[in-house]
């Protein structure tokens, strides 16, 4: 590593103060490494407009240049390598989407025959099942133009019917959706990682298609893997009927279809839902225990326990048992994810390494960047590294505390520092995740403490155990017993989860904020916890900067659906108005959780500041007329008194004395219009096609054969 040198004496004293400080951090440098591959990630998902390959590889190979020609000093090396690392990441993330480029369904397709093998059956409420097939065959569409896999609901499942199996069926097909207003979610963008080329629905049963070819090897295989854990979840399900039972399929299999929307309410309400979904925890302890009970089992044989390495043995097993969990939960992004932290753990203690590293941490993390760069975005992904290194680092502050091996032994300071350390970590990690909770999903959790307090030593040392002893005694055809031990724990967690979530005020509803003031919160947080001299504090300045800055988000005057037939003006109260279809109500209730609104979709429609008529509705927003056009008879007298004019129909060409007109097409073809009036009385429009750019997942609806003569 380069040292300081006695030129930084000349340098001016600010710089000289910062090399200073580098200095003291030398061996938290790499620590910063994915930070800024994923800022590298990040500029490049930004950008407008694709970049060409080359575009995308050239600054890393003058980053190289510039690296290998620099001289050897402090403060170049420094900045050169931060250089490499922030240009890889922008280069990992247009190879990765080149690598899994796939074609993407141009428009919606009607009542079209889809043909393909099942890759997945997942259960959805009401009795409907998802199936995920990989196409074969997609009406007339040519075989470059076919997408590698679509995503179809059908209310009519078919008995009998598996993962490999070559099935048909006439499904209605359409595009995977864009946000549900300018930078909101963007599903697309996860199917185009995904492969996923369509979604849709059908209300026709799957039919077998037995003369067609033997499915892929890669697909067999999977499919194996599949057709076990739907044997293993009918087997859970007829052991533990009901919602119990659904909630153990989840724990064991990863499947959570099962689970009704009142349950996972009462689980996000109260801050437990991270136990529904299989992640760290689950393998932790899943692993940990695998781990215990090994080295345990070892350890009772002397010979063994006196002449080998029975912990590395030990460990090696727990990774195998990682690993096994992961293809039996589903191996889902998050179980993936967390395999990968959980096996560089356990391979951290077979190289003598301390497993609770932060260095651990930030490998895991460096692996998942290289080889998914698109999971910087996965709210997944950002809540449990923020979590962890949250821990990891509190943990570490407190082992460099002199008097630490001090503290009180015996069973009863254990349990005293048992329930301390839940306190604690649940705080920690509470107030780690607090601004993802915020920014992604609008909500704080205000009792989550008191729900973990409760909750976690029941999941810790009854379910999870005993789900590891169901899997243990499921191939002897002996899971009931400790099936019903896991039952038992999962009831104490669903009374704990209901309990909490029907306190008053135990869930705060957070209006959006600037993605600034969110970044300023993460790069502070990241500052306080890989730095570990005193000028890390600096962290809390940031973090306190982007709370202040986090009210400040202007919210839209107007919003119009991506078909223009729903329409959200704000009243006079602040509040949105809801006008138009009621099938839209999924859009509305993305608006009202942007908005921190805790009113449902039906009580948004319910407004006195919105009058209707058989063709269309009026209000005033800001001093501005806007009139909703429901009818070809309203645009008359629309188009001359209002100043902003929507319809979920096609507008007259006439129709341009309003400030701004969004008919069908427009909405159509730019999605979800957010319309912002100013104090002047000009109106300033945002889309989500202006927002998302022209992107490989954000291909625009083709427009109509009317509208390109008018253009």
């Amino acid at each position: 590593m380069p040292v300081l040198d006695g030129e930084a004496l000349r340098r001016p004293r600010v710089l000289a103060a910062l090399l200073r400080r580098l200095e003291a951090e030398q061996e938290r440098w790499g620590l910063w490494l994915p930070v800024l591959l994923g800022v590298g990630v990040g500029l490049y998902f930004s950008l407008p407009t694709e970049p060409h390959v080359l575009t995308a590889l050239a600054p890393l190979g003058a980053a190289l240049a510039v690296r290998a020609v620099v001289p050897p000093r402090t403060a170049v090396i420094l900045a050169t390598s931060a250089a490499i690392a922030v240009t890889a990441g922008f280069a990992l993330a247009k190879v990765r989407v080149e690598w899994v480029r796939a074609p993407v369904l141009a428009k919606q397709m009607r009542a079209v025959e889809v043909r393909g093998f099942v890759e997945r059956i997942e259960p959805r409420p009401k009795r409907k099942e998802r199936l995920t097939l990989r196409v074969t065959a997609l009406g007339d569409l040519k075989e470059d133009a076919l997408p590698l896999r679509v995503s179809i609901t059908t209310s009519k499942p078919a008995p009998g019917l598996a993962a490999g199996d070559h099935v048909r069926l006439r499904a209605t097909l359409m595009p995977p959706s864009g946000p549900a207003l300018p930078g909101g979610y963007d599903f697309a963008r996860r199917a185009w990682f995904d492969r996923l080329g369509a979604v849709g629905y059908t209300w026709s049963a799957p039919v077998s298609d037995p003369i067609a070819d033997a499915p892929p090897w890669g697909l067999r295989l999977w499919a194996y893997v599949e057709r076990l854990r739907r044997t293993m979840g009918k087997r859970i399900m007829t052991a533990l009927p009901g919602e119990v039972g659904a909630i153990a399929n989840a724990l064991i299999t990863g499947e959570r279809g099962g689970i009704s929307e009142s349950t996972n309410a009462a689980f996000r309400d109260s801050g437990l839902v991270h136990i529904l979904s299989i992640s760290g925890l689950h393998l932790a302890i899943m692993a940990g225990s695998v781990f215990f009970l090994v080295r345990l089992l070892l350890a009772a044989v002397p010979a063994l326990a006196l002449s080998y390495p029975i912990k590395k043995w030990a460990a090696a097993a727990a990774m195998l048992g990682a690993i096994g969990y992961l293809l039996i939960s589903g191996s889902s992004f998050a179980t993936v994810r967390s395999t990968i932290m959980i096996s560089i753990m356990f391979l951290a203690v077979i190289l003598d390494r301390p497993a609770l590293a932060l260095r651990n941490v930030v490998l895991a993390a460096l692996v998942i960047l290289i080889l998914f760069p698109e999971s910087l975005f996965d709210v997944g992904f950002q809540m449990s590294f923020a979590a962890v290194v949250a821990l990891i680092s509190v943990y570490e502050t407190f082992r460099r505390r002199a008097g630490w091996s001090l503290l009180p032994e015996g069973p009863y300071a254990r349990l005293f520092f048992f329930f301390a350390g839940i306190v604690l970590s649940t705080l920690v990690a509470s107030a780690a995740v607090a601004p993802f909770a915020a920014y992604h999903f609008h909500k704080s959790q205000q009792y989550a403490v008191l729900a973990n307090l409760i909750a976690l030593p029941i999941c810790n040392l009854i379910v999870m155990p005993a789900a590891l002893a169901t899997l243990l005694a499921m191939p002897l055809g002996l899971e009931a017993v400790p099936l019903w031990v896991m039952g038992w724990g999962i009831e104490g967690m669903l009374w704990t989860a209901q309990r909490v979530a029907g306190l008053p005020g135990a869930v705060l509803r957070i209006p959006a904020m600037p993605t600034a003031a969110f970044l300023l919160m993460v790069a502070g947080g990241l500052w306080l916890a890989l730095w570990q001299t005193r000028w890390r504090l600096a962290g809390a300045a940031l973090i306190a900067g982007g709370i202040a800055l986090a009210p400040t988000l202007r919210l839209p005057d107007l919003l119009i659906g991506r078909d223009g037939a729903l329409v959200a003006l704000r009243d006079d109260e602040g509040r949105l108005a809801a006008v138009g279809a009621r099938r839209t109500s999924f859009e509305l209730e993305r608006w009202l959780e942007h908005d921190g609104d805790a009113r449902n979709p039906r009580e948004a429609r319910r407004s006195a500041s919105v009058a209707c008529d058989r063709v269309g509705c009026r209000a005033t927003v800001r001093g501005l007329t806007v009139a909703v056009a429901q009818h070809p008879a309203a645009f008359f007298d629309d188009c001359r008194r209002a100043a902003i004019v929507v319809a979920g129909i096609v507008s007259p060409k006439s129709c341009t004395a309003p400030k701004a007109v969004v008919d069908f097409f427009a909405a159509r073809r730019e999605g979800t219009h957010a319309i912002y009036i100013e104090d002047d009385g000009s109106v300033r429009v945002e889309t989500v096609a202006g927002m998302r750019g022209l992107r490989p997942w954000s291909a625009r609806a083709p427009r109509s054969k009317r509208r390109q003569r008018e253009k």
